[in-house]
C-alpha cells in the first residue's frame, strides 16, 4: 500500500510481484483497485502489477475538483511518470477503460499494450442517462439505501448476486459502494455520463490491444465493446459467459486466461 501525489491529487495504489514488465490497472466507477486481486495474484509470478484508486474513489484523495475524462487521463499519465513505470501494459474496466483508450490515443508512447474490460468508446445512451442521473439525484438527496439493490444489479449479474457462495464476496461490494463519498461520486458519475466519443479515433491506437465483455453486461452491453475490439486494428475479442458489467470480479479465472491467452499471443507472457 502506497500514496503519491500526480496532478494535484494523492492517489492510492497497491503493488504485487517483481517481474520487468508493468501491469497497470484502473477500475470502474463505485468499485476501488480491489477488484483486480483475482488477476494480480495470478500474474504478481511474472509481472509487477500496480492497481490504483482513482481521485475521489477508495482510499485515494477525495478531490473537490478535476472529474474529467482528461484530467483522470493526465492523472494516471503523471502516475506512470512519477513511479518511473517506463512503458506499461495497461488494464482498464469500465471507467478504467474509458481512461485507457484516450491514453493510447494521446500517449501511446507509454504503453505496451492495452486490454479494455466492460466498457465503452460512445456516448452514454440517451435513456441510461436519465436513469443513471435519476440515481445519482436519489442517492445525493437520500442517500444509498434506496437504490442500492438497483446499482448492485447494474454492476453485477443475478447469477453472481444469488449465489450462495458469493455471498460474502457480494456483501463486500455492496459495502465498498454504499461507503464511496458522495461529494465525488455525483461529479465522478456526472463526467461518466457526459462523456465524449473517442470511437472514430480508435483506429490510431496501434498497440496490441484486447477487450473482453461478460455477455450478460447490461451498463456497457457486448454490442459497445465488439464496436471497440472492431474499430481498433487487429484488436482481440473475448466474452465471458454468465458474467456481468463486473466480470473481473464475478469470473476471476475467466478473465485472467482470456488475459493470458492475449498476452501469450503477443509474446508478453
Amino acid at each position: 500500500m502506497a500514496k503519491v501525489k500526480v496532478n494535484n491529487v494523492e492517489i492510492h495504489y497497491d503493488e504485487l510481484g517483481k517481474g520487468k514488465e508493468v501491469l497497470l490497472f484502473s477500475h470502474g466507477y463505485l468499485m476501488n483497485n480491489t477488484m483486480f486481486n483475482g488477476q494480480m495474484d495470478k500474474f504478481k509470478a511474472n509481472f509487477r502489477c500496480i492497481a490504483f484508486d482513482h481521485r475521489g474513489h477508495g482510499q485515494s484523495e477525495i478531490a473537490t475538483n478535476g472529474y474529467s475524462l482528461d484530467n483522470l487521463t493526465t492523472d494516471v499519465i503523471c502516475l506512470i511518470e512519477e513511479l518511473k513505470l517506463g512503458s506499461v501494459h495497461f488494464v482498464g474496466m469500465s471507467t478504467g477503460g474509458f481512461v485507457g483508450m484516450r491514453l493510447a490515443i494521446r500517449r501511446p508512447e507509454l504503453l505496451k499494450s492495452l486490454i479494455l474490460m466492460d466498457t465503452s468508446a460512445e456516448e452514454e445512451e440517451k435513456n441510461a442517462k436519465k436513469k443513471n442521473y435519476l440515481l445519482l439525484w436519489i442517492v445525493n438527496h437520500f442517500g444509498w439505501y434506496p437504490v442500492i439493490g438497483k446499482a448492485m444489479s447494474i454492476l453485477f449479474h443475478k447469477s453472481f448476486l444469488l449465489d450462495k457462495s458469493n455471498q460474502l464476496e457480494v456483501k463486500k461490494w455492496r459495502k465498498i459502494l454504499m461507503s464511496q463519498n458522495i461529494k465525488a461520486l455525483i461529479p465522478f458519475g456526472k463526467m461518466i455520463f457526459e462523456r465524449d466519443s473517442v470511437l472514430g479515433k480508435l483506429v490510431d491506437i496501434k498497440v496490441p490491444t484486447a477487450v473482453i465483455v461478460g455477455e450478460k453486461d447490461v451498463a456497457t452491453p457486448p454490442a459497445s465493446n465488439k464496436r471497440i475490439a472492431d474499430s481498433i486494428p487487429n484488436a482481440d475479442y473475448f466474452t465471458i459467459p454468465d458474467a456481468g458489467h463486473s466480470a473481473v470480479i464475478e469470473k476471476p479465472e475467466e478473465v485472467f486466461k482470456a488475459m493470458r491467452e492475449f498476452y501469450a499471443k503477443n509474446g508478453i507472457v
